[in-house]
């Protein structure tokens, strides 16, 4: 009894996140002669797929929707023409998780940094001062995206005082609730087992600005140089992009790992539920506000306001809040207005294709 490409593709896939439930998923494909695989790599309309005959170069001329958000990306699962030259990807399979931020463009576009993602490990460098409104917004997408986010604080050897370094991982800590904050030294190795039972076996994606240690910590974790390594800037401890492609590598702890560019902006992309998650004491406070739709500004029997004045919550956090859902706000308005603009262009298409057709009939009556 044969079997199909599916299930045969399951021994050589499964160190890529190929399960019962991906192969149920591509069952129908699979019934069209088509192989399945993972994207590992993007680069201008062509994508690198690992398959169960080994790695393929394959052209996304097929799937290349106006909608950002559906193009192929990193930790896709697709379905591969068994041959030809070029080889095409003819459709991926649906998305069990995406992590999206806005562009930094003016057309309000959302662009997919990672597909299929188990964890999203934001990597902050303590050769910095700490942002923890940025740390908050990084996690804000995280939670959005469907995946468990994890933040590691690098270069932890650069802090030697272990109680500077536990009061830092405390204020992570109170800007993540419900997020595992872990210390790592790369250089010392230090950390970096707890690190890797956690993302052991899922796909994890490694996010955070640049000069991070990003590309170090990949290396650390994958266990050979795989990343180049640049020196962080001695003025401010950033550093230039190392990385400049999202790729996809085995861990050999099992599991997979998406090493990503430094990002400098994180902007927000319809990611409510996400700052909620950030921010679950004060939406939890929020409960208690005499009214409903309740600002927090200047209301009377504001929950939120009362937990600032005691000292409960820190007025930080409540500023934080604020920002992230102001331009969530803006985002998701932009979006819905671009939306009615395409109605509308829809709507005078159609009543300039009707006024014509009447001028047609009329002039045939005539």
């Amino acid at each position: 009894m044969s079997s199909s490409p599916s299930s045969s593709a399951s021994p050589s896939l499964s160190a890529y996140g190929w399960d019962a439930g991906w192969a149920d998923a591509f069952a129908p494909h699979a019934a069209e002669g088509l192989l399945p695989g993972r994207v590992v790599r993007v680069d201008r309309g062509q994508c690198d797929v690992v398959t169960a005959d080994g790695t393929v170069r394959a052209d996304t001329a097929h799937v290349t929707p106006k909608d950002p958000l559906r193009v192929v990306c990193t930790g896709d699962w697709v379905a591969v023409e068994p041959a030809g030259d070029p080889r095409y990807v003819r459709t991926y399979l649906p998305r069990r998780t995406a992590f999206v931020r806005s562009t930094s463009s003016k057309r309000s576009e959302g662009q997919i940094l990672a597909a299929n993602v188990d964890h999203v490990v934001v990597a902050v460098s303590l050769a910095a001062e700490l942002e923890l409104a940025r740390v908050e917004r990084f996690l804000a997408l995280a939670w959005e995206s469907g995946a468990q986010p994890v933040v590691v604080l690098t270069k932890a050897d650069l802090v030697p005082d272990p109680v500077t370094l536990g009061h830092l991982v405390q204020d992570v800590e109170a800007a993540a609730p419900g997020v595992p904050v872990l210390s790592v030294s790369a250089a010392l190795g230090e950390g970096l087992d707890v690190l890797a039972a956690v993302v052991s076996g899922s796909t994890t994606v490694l996010l955070g600005q640049s000069g991070a240690g990003k590309s170090t910590l990949a290396n650390a974790l994958l266990g050979e140089d795989v990343m180049e390594v640049q020196a962080i800037r001695d003025i401010d401890g950033k550093g230039r992009h190392t990385t400049t492609t999202r790729n996809l590598l085995v861990l050999p702890g099992g599991g997979v790992l998406i090493d990503t560019p430094g990002l400098r902006g994180v902007g927000l992309w319809d990611a409510g539920h996400g700052v909620g998650q950030v921010f679950a004491e004060i939406e939890e406070l929020a409960a208690e506000c005499r009214f409903h739709d309740c600002a927090h500004e200047r209301e009377p029997g504001c929950a939120v306001l009362a937990a600032v004045d005691s000292g409960e919550l820190p007025e930080r956090r409540l500023d934080s809040y604020r920002k992230l859902l102001r331009e969530n706000q803006r985002i998701v308005a932009k979006t819905d207005a671009r939306l009615r603009a395409e109605i509308r262009k829809e709507w005078k298409r159609r009543g300039a294709e009707g006024r014509a057709a009447m001028e047609a009939k009329r002039g045939r009556a005539r």
